[in-house]
């Protein structure tokens, strides 16, 4: 534990009472009903005024660790040189460019940039439609792919929610490849079966559309999905449903905000390990480790196809932006983080295999690397969302961090930043065990 910080502005309530008078209430906070404030962290650490010391198991912005020295410096030296518009030259966004598309596959070697993964995910849109000269758009059911006006359409996650705007006429959805609780389950079909079966959804997408006189122009797919509850496509899956896309004339967006920079522990970018060829990459998030920068990487002719109209950020790809980015690209490669995650994560899904054995209420566990999601039911696999709030209070109140989302919010998602260590996760599966116990005997008793 920390002193208290005694030199801020505010106390939490005078902070809590100052945002509520002049913040929207939409803009919601984590642990809402009593929200923690934090005021620094470091590495997978995160303090609060009082000084309290939280383990951070959910923050994936903070992807090489909160306040990285070497990232810190970099914004700071570059900072207090130039931070000017985009479109005056500068070394940074050459370099960043170039060191960028050295770690994706030909023929994505081509780099817009911008603030946001929303940002980067509205130009693949405008891309495909220019390049493409179609209109429409099929993505996966649950998905999230940004907060734009043009984006809320392509993401069920949103437009499903009460007072949401329900589906558009542009947009066609097919079932996520979620093998455990979704359309098709491979407890009940087989793998092998409910992939095929998931595949063929794709097809009758293009289909059902063509028939209605709609051409579809771009096909969008996060490569893992972490707001639907950190689904894991089926081996093969994105391949299959990327051809399909290519062979109906569509471009395939493979949106790595949420899982690249090597999280997944094989592959620096989650579509690899699916063998999936995309044309329009997105990245985000992680790729300025909290400082807000993103990318759309693609090849040169779907580029180019926006011409002879200009295309130009003020902000996106300036120079303090492109400096944080190079840092944490650095970073990420000289201290090993994919290897990192591909360590821990195996040790944590075995673990935690133990304990789905052990509590009944868990139902499944699954994750690739630092990327993993643990699902809590009942019985039938009725989604357990109490359950998982109540974990995620409890572990709050140990001071160890973790979020849940799905479409039912009850999936339990870790994703950390990647210097989470194996005494980390210990300290994580120690604190769930003793958790769990406590609410599945809770459950048990209100049963009697």
């Amino acid at each position: 534990m920390l002193s208290p910080d005694m030199n801020q502005a505010l106390s939490k309530i005078e902070t809590i009472a100052l945002r509520k008078k002049h913040v929207s209430d939409v803009c919601t906070l984590f642990f809402k009903s009593d929200p923690l404030k934090i005021i620094r962290a470091a590495g997978q650490y995160m303090y609060d005024e009082a000084g309290h010391k939280y383990l951070d198991c959910m923050n994936n912005v903070a992807h090489v660790g909160h306040c990285h020295p070497a990232v810190v410096k970099a914004a700071t030296d570059q900072n207090a040189l130039l931070s000017t518009n985009s479109r005056f030259l500068h070394d940074n966004l050459s370099l960043l460019a170039h060191k960028l598309t050295s770690v994706f596959p030909e023929p994505l070697k081509v780099g817009i940039f911008c603030n946001s993964g929303s940002e980067a995910n509205d130009l693949a849109l405008r891309l495909a439609r220019r390049f493409t000269q179609r209109h429409d758009a099929i993505v996966l059911d649950n998905a999230y792919h940004g907060h734009l006006v043009s984006l809320i359409p392509l993401s069920p996650y949103k437009f499903k929610q009460p007072g949401g705007e329900g589906p558009s006429d542009w947009v066609h959805v097919v079932p996520n490849p979620d093998t455990y609780r979704g359309k098709y389950q491979a407890d009940v079909l087989g793998l092998e079966r409910a992939t095929d079966l998931y595949v063929d959804e794709v097809r009758k997408a293009f289909d059902d559309a063509e028939k209605k006189g709609r051409k579809v122009g771009i096909f969008y797919a996060e490569s893992l999905q972490s707001c639907a509850g950190q689904i894991i496509h089926p081996p093969g899956y994105l391949r299959r449903a990327f051809e399909i896309a290519r062979q109906r004339g569509a471009l395939c967006v493979a949106d790595e905000v949420q899982t690249g920079y090597g999280r997944t522990g094989t592959h620096m970018w989650a579509f690899e390990m699916q063998g999936a060829r995309p044309d329009i990459v997105t990245i985000g998030k992680s790729m300025g480790n909290g400082h807000p920068v993103s990318a759309l990487i693609t090849t040169r002719e779907i580029a180019d196809c926006l011409a002879p109209i200009e295309y130009f950020n003020t902000c996106g790809g300036n120079p303090v932006s492109c400096a944080v980015a190079l840092a944490v690209l650095d970073v990420c490669q000289k201290e090993n983080f994919q290897q990192n995650a591909a360590v821990v994560g195996n040790f944590m899904l075995k673990e935690l295999q133990v304990l789905k054995q052990k509590y009944s209420c868990i139902g499944d566990v699954r994750g690739m690397g630092l990327f993993i999601g643990i699902e809590m039911v009942y019985p039938g696999k009725k989604p357990a969302t109490d359950l998982a709030a109540q974990l995620q209070a409890a572990l709050r109140y140990k001071r160890i961090l973790i979020s849940v989302d799905g479409y039912d919010d009850n999936v339990v998602k870790i994703k950390p930043p990647m210097c989470f260590s194996i005494e980390n996760a210990k300290t994580l599966l120690q604190h769930m065990n003793v958790e769990l116990a406590k609410i599945e005997g809770h459950t048990l008793q209100a049963k009697l």
